[in-house]
Formats: C-alpha cells, sequence, structure tokens
C-alpha cells in the first residue's frame, strides 16, 4: 500500500472538469492536512495537471481519460492497493466500484457499505457535499478553503475586464450579442477587455469581440485552449471577470479576483461562490422555478440566463468594491 517513498497512498477520484477541481479543493486539502505522512493520487483529466500543481496539496495525478462527466472505464494504478480510496466523482456504484476494484484498505463515498449516516442530498452545494463527506469520517474540513496560489507568471492583460461567453453546454452560454453589449460599454467607459475562448470556442469569442469593436488582439485561446498559467494569471490581475457557471468563474473565486457570475439553469445555491462582496451573482428564477435545476447539458440557453440583460451585468460591475474603490467608470 505504500508509494516508491515508502509512504502509504491516498487515491482520489475526481474526473471532471476545471470547475468541479476548484470547488474539490476543500476536500483534498482537508484529506491532505489529516494525512501528511500520504502520498496524494489524484485521478483526473490529464489537461488539468497545472491546475491540479496549483492546487499545492496533490503530490501526484493519476490521468483519466474519461470525456464529459463519465466514470472512468479503468484506473492505471500500479503497485500495492491504496491505504484510502476517496469517491468525490459522484454518489453511485459505479464511481465507487472503480475505486473499489482497487481493494485499498478503506474506502471513503457516499454510496460506500457503512457511511455512518452521510447521505446524499441533491440541494447541497458542491464545495459542502463533499466535506460533510469527509467529517462524517472524522476528517475535519472546512468549504471555506478555496483559495489557490497566485501564479508566477504576468498577466497578458493587467487590469483588463475578462468576458467568457463559452460553456460546455449551450444551456450556460449567455448570448454573444449581450456579451458584446457589456463590452461596448466598458470599453467606452475606458474598461480594457479582453474575451476569453477555450478549445474549439474561436468562432463565439471572435463574434463578441467583433460586435463589440474591440481591438484585434482582445481574443485570448479558441485554438486551443488557454494555458492553465497564463489563464491564472490574467484572471488573477483582471479588473473583474464575467462569465456564466463554468470553469472560469470558479477560477476567478479560487484567486479571489472579483466576479459577476450569470447562473442558469443550475442555481447558485448549488454551485455558486461563497458570500463576499467580491463575487456578485445574477440568477433569475420566476417564482415556481424556485432553486430547481434545468437541463445543465441542454442546446439551448436556459430562460433563466436569458432574464439576465446587459445592464443587470454592468449594474453588478459597479456594484463591485474595487470598481467603486477606483472612483467609478472611466477613471483606470
Amino acid at each position: 500500500m505504500s508509494a516508491a517513498d515508502g509512504r502509504p497512498r491516498l487515491l482520489v477520484l475526481r474526473a471532471l472538469g476545471l470547475g468541479d477541481l476548484l470547488t474539490g479543493i476543500p476536500a483534498l486539502r482537508a484529506l491532505r492536512r489529516h494525512h501528511p505522512g500520504h502520498e496524494l493520487v489524484l485521478a483526473a483529466p490529464g489537461r488539468l495537471a497545472p491546475a491540479v500543481a496549483a492546487t499545492g496539496c496533490v503530490d501526484r495525478l493519476l490521468a483519466t481519460d474519461a470525456t464529459g462527466r463519465q466514470v472512468p472505464g479503468d484506473l492505471r494504478w500500479d503497485g500495492p492497493a491504496p491505504a484510502l480510496a476517496v469517491d468525490l466523482h459522484g454518489c453511485g456504484e459505479e464511481s465507487l466500484g472503480l475505486l473499489r476494484a482497487l481493494e485499498p484498505r478503506r474506502l471513503i463515498g457516499y454510496a460506500a457499505r457503512g457511511a455512518r449516516g452521510a447521505g446524499w442530498r441533491a440541494d447541497e452545494h458542491e464545495r459542502d457535499r463533499w466535506c460533510r463527506l469527509l467529517r462524517s469520517h472524522g476528517i475535519p474540513a472546512d468549504p471555506a478553503d478555496l483559495l489557490i496560489r497566485r501564479p508566477a507568471v504576468r498577466s497578458p492583460a493587467p487590469g483588463a475586464v475578462v468576458l467568457h461567453p463559452g460553456a460546455d453546454a449551450g444551456a450556460r452560454r449567455w448570448p454573444a450579442a449581450r456579451f458584446a453589449a457589456v463590452a461596448r460599454e466598458l470599453r467606452r467607459s475606458g474598461r480594457p477587455v479582453v474575451v476569453t475562448a477555450g478549445a474549439g470556442e474561436a468562432e463565439l469569442a471572435r463574434e463578441v469581440a467583433a460586435l463589440a469593436g474591440l481591438p484585434a488582439g482582445s481574443v485570448l485561446g479558441g485554438a486551443a485552449d488557454v494555458p492553465f498559467e497564463t489563464l491564472a494569471a490574467l484572471v488573477a490581475e483582471a479588473g473583474a471577470v464575467v462569465a456564466g457557471d463554468t470553469g472560469l468563474s470558479h477560477l476567478a473565486t479560487a484567486l479571489g479576483t472579483a466576479s459577476v457570475t450569470l447562473f442558469g439553469p443550475v442555481s447558485p445555491r448549488l454551485w455558486g461562490p461563497p458570500a463576499d462582496e467580491r463575487h456578485r451573482i445574477l440568477w433569475r428564477p420566476e417564482r415556481l422555478d424556485g432553486d430547481r435545476p434545468g437541463d445543465a447539458h441542454g442546446e439551448s440557453p436556459d430562460p433563466r440566463l436569458l432574464r439576465i440583460g446587459p445592464e443587470d451585468v454592468l449594474s453588478e460591475l459597479r456594484a463591485l468594491p474595487a470598481w467603486a474603490h477606483e472612483g467609478g467608470d472611466g477613471d483606470r
């Protein structure tokens, strides 16, 4: 059950995206503190390696190759079985069984036998959910322990407002024309603006920039993801970040950068930033909607997202403490 250097190994499964990794940081930190003598191995997509390193609490990444939110078919585990395996991926037998097959000495997960009363709650915030699971097994965990180190490299656009129109599902994509309207007003008031794009999102980002009349070079990424260290530096030094409920909004939270996050179809009560004046949220459910989530993987923008207008975003930006401290629009 030991690593090459003799340490027992602790394996955590969270083979999901950037936002999932960042919301899982409090649980990962709790495991790191509670098991300081273990090698902590995280099973997650290989493309997240730089972000995993930035958490400061993982010793080794075990790269997985599942697509989307699927459970990996297998784990390329070598050597003795883990001393402890923890399922932070889901609540079913599929993910837990993947870890059970490695025959760990101890197994923690919502579907695990003898879970000590820790039952899955569909209406629980993602950070709270995993911390509660660990606490039920005697491992202290604080959902607020989510900040990561600032990158060593400098931002390619210090002070710029970062707009991120992309998302991995149409249901969470606010219309490009509305992002452009926000960008135009920001530029009119003297605020520099950049538009970020993940791999395959170049056309969307260029549409926003063109509609807003942004200068050449305002779009970062698109043909491929922006390298994580560059993206983290951009966010860390940004005037603010405006995005849907995506990995970039969670990165702003993890770096303590002012942000405005547009929610729909999933409530901020489940995935939103912690209560903090630096992080503004926009969520427009109708009375009958409540916090009930819509289709997070739908092709069309969720109706709750479409109830948000450009002026709503601009109003939230103006309410940010840093915005007021700078003396209002046009003073940068």
